[in-house]
């Protein structure tokens, strides 16, 4: 059998998935950093807990019981 079969219809490469290919094993594109995804993360956390702490050790408003006042 010989190499330039004359029942195949074009060349063996097609061109549009070689240059798909190409752009594939291009250079990939820089990442973004994570930095500061994890610094507004971090604040949002420290934030929360420093307001739930905050909502524990305040006073309470009422000073009284209501079922007392009501008498």
């Amino acid at each position: 059998m010989s190499t330039t079969d004359s029942h195949l219809p074009g060349p063996a490469l097609e061109t549009g998935a070689m240059a798909r290919a190409r752009g594939l094993l291009s250079q990939p594109l820089p990442k973004d950093s994570t930095w500061p995804v994890l610094g507004a993360a971090a604040l949002a956390a420290a934030s929360a807990l420093m307001l739930a702490t905050a909502m524990i050790m305040a006073p309470p408003v009422i000073t009284e019981h209501v079922v007392q006042s009501s008498r």
